[in-house]
């Protein structure tokens, strides 16, 4: 009896549930309304055809016939008696499909199911709740990010901004909490000053509600948001914002990083301390051997780590042949690369045209990258309005062949895809590698799904905005660093763990067991990219691996995070 009550009540709380009991009650006065305006005109007709009966009878009629029920003791003879009868029913009909299912639905169904969604769904997290992350939405960027916490075994909660948000997220089989982003009180209730890490994704104006909210309530909490506008920096920054991300200016980054030149010269597309991270262009010199004859360790000192073949990884192995489209990538420190392309570049060779296929935010910050550097491009656009150097883009469709003729396809060293959609890159990624077999394409990706499809349709590397916004936003939490070298291969830098403390590589299993390989081992003082298999690890060194994202899992649950996981337990 409590719960009906309860469920009544809360049926009036809201505006919209108001108007409906209003409803309600117009449609209840109507019914009573036909119900006496049928039982006097039940009474005269019968009076008409010279039979008598109670008001009582003319209700229960009324009842009786409105709700199809049609028992036959009581009937008219008359042809008015029975067009009035089909009148009443046809009536009655109406009001069973309209007011029955009305009341039910909204006054006892809606309500138990919303009191049943918000009983399942927590409005706090429990006091000793530490170290944790709370993010503010489901997206492309979270799922990547959540995949990556999980490998970590860090614990993430979502703050849904209502019970209705909560509910198939929590069906879905995620971490949801239930609190308006903009209320003090929500943070506090999810332990906000106990937190890891706040990360916001929204719209530039709720990020900025929600950074000033949660530093309100937990001032030493790393808040990381997301920011569309440039003008959005700033004021995020002073709403309180540890680190703001602008993703179109980093993946333009990223991407500009990645294209190689024709010169075979190592560029690096990411860093750990002093040791870098690069890719190059197989030059002649290295084209048909293998990297045992390539000497590069020996030459240059440089770790070559892996090989790229047309968008597909391999590790790198003493017999692994490199050829005429191979992508080298290498570690080693500044002086060790500078060696690499004093001994293997082609000396006086240009890096190259770049065509870039879209001119939005991504293709801008492509173009910006690129100009930083001194190197040549195009940009393919559409709206002229988006073009802010004319006398280096070409309005019109990538997709016709004489726009990409006068953009240079013809002898361009690379091909940057950039539109938001990710079916046009597909199209445009599979009619450029048509026209050039032999260019290199990198295309942006917005959905995790349209990876392999990209891949098939001959991109060479795919960058997206989730997985590159993820793993920065891992990295703010300082448990272990990843470099994304590209979707789904990561380097990324653990403590030695105690399992392998002591031993040789030569004497251990790592890459047979769990896909990783190791590229470097750090000290205090430096990163040796050439480390002697023979040589036992310390136990305060690092060790820096490459894989992807279950190879990384498999190396974690077999031997843990060393020092700092012990620390964290203690």
């Amino acid at each position: 009896m409590r719960s009906i009550v309860g469920i009544l009540a809360s049926s009036i709380r809201t505006r919209r549930q108001r108007r409906n009991l209003k409803l309600l009650g117009w449609l209840t006065a109507l019914f009573v309304a036909l119900l006496a305006a049928f039982s006097v005109m039940f009474h005269w007709l019968m009076a008409r055809e010279g039979q008598s009966h109670s008001w009582v009878t003319a209700v229960y009629w009324t009842f009786v016939t409105m709700s199809t029920l049609g028992f036959g003791d009581i009937t008219f003879e008359s042809d008015a008696g029975r067009l009035f009868t089909i009148v009443v029913l046809l009536t009655g009909t109406i009001f069973l499909v309209v007011i029955l299912p009305f009341t039910f639905i909204q006054f006892f169904f809606m309500p138990w199911m919303e009191a049943q969604e918000a009983a399942q769904t927590p409005r706090s997290l429990p006091a000793h709740t530490r170290g944790h992350v709370l993010l503010t939405r489901l997206g492309g960027i979270e799922e990547s990010l959540l995949a990556m916490l999980d490998s970590a075994g860090i614990e993430a909660w979502i703050v849904a901004n209502d019970v209705a948000e909560a509910g198939p997220l929590i069906d879905a089989g995620y971490r949801v909490m239930a609190g308006f982003l903009d209320d003090p009180q929500t943070w506090r209730n999810a332990r906000a000053d106990q937190a890891a890490l706040v990360a916001t994704t929204r719209p530039d104006t709720t990020n900025t509600n929600v950074a000033f909210t949660v530093r309100e309530t937990a001032a030493a909490v790393p808040i990381v948001a997301t920011a569309s506008a440039d003008a959005a920096v700033d004021i995020l920054t002073m709403a309180g914002c540890s680190r703001v991300l602008q993703l179109p200016r980093m993946l333009g980054e990223s991407m500009a990083r990645r294209i190689a030149g024709r010169d075979g010269r190592a560029r690096v597309v990411g860093e750990f301390d002093d040791l870098l991270i690069a890719e190059a262009v197989a030059g002649p010199e290295l084209i048909g051997k293998t990297l045992a004859e390539a000497k590069l360790r020996e030459d240059a000192g440089v770790n070559a780590v892996g090989l790229w073949h047309r968008g597909r990884f391999d590790m790198a192995g003493a017999g692994s042949r490199i050829d005429a489209t191979s992508v080298l990538v290498l570690a080693g420190s500044r002086e060790q690369l500078a060696r690499y392309d004093a001994r293997f570049s082609i000396p006086d060779a240009p890096a190259g045209h770049t065509i870039i296929i879209g001119g939005g935010r991504v293709g801008r910050a492509t173009a910006a990258a690129l100009a930083a550097e001194g190197r040549d491009f195009t940009i393919v656009e559409k709206d002229a309005a988006r073009v802010r150097d004319p006398a280096r883009a070409v309005i019109g469709d990538a997709a016709e062949l004489a726009v990409l003729t006068q953009a240079g396809i013809e002898d361009c060293a690379a091909i940057v895809i950039t539109t938001h959609d990710d079916d046009m890159n597909v199209y445009l990624t599979l009619y450029c590698r048509r026209l050039r077999p032999d260019v290199q394409i990198l295309s942006r990706s917005n959905r995790e799904r349209n990876l392999s499809t990209l891949h098939r349709a001959g991109a060479d590397f795919v960058m997206s905005y989730a997985t590159t916004g993820a793993t920065a936003i891992y990295n703010l939490l300082k448990r272990v660093d990843v470099l994304l070298v590209a979707e789904g291969l990561h380097v990324f830098r653990l403590d030695t763990p105690p399992e392998l403390q002591g031993k040789c590589l030569a004497n251990t299993d790592i890459r047979a067991t769990t896909g990783c390989s190791v590229i470097a081992i750090g000290t205090a003082d430096h990163f040796d990219c050439n480390p002697d298999a023979l040589q036992p690890l310390a136990a305060d060194s690092d060790l820096v691996l490459i894989g992807d994202a279950e190879a990384e899992s498999r190396f974690i649950e077999r031997y843990g995070r060393g020092r700092r996981e012990a620390a964290q337990t203690a």
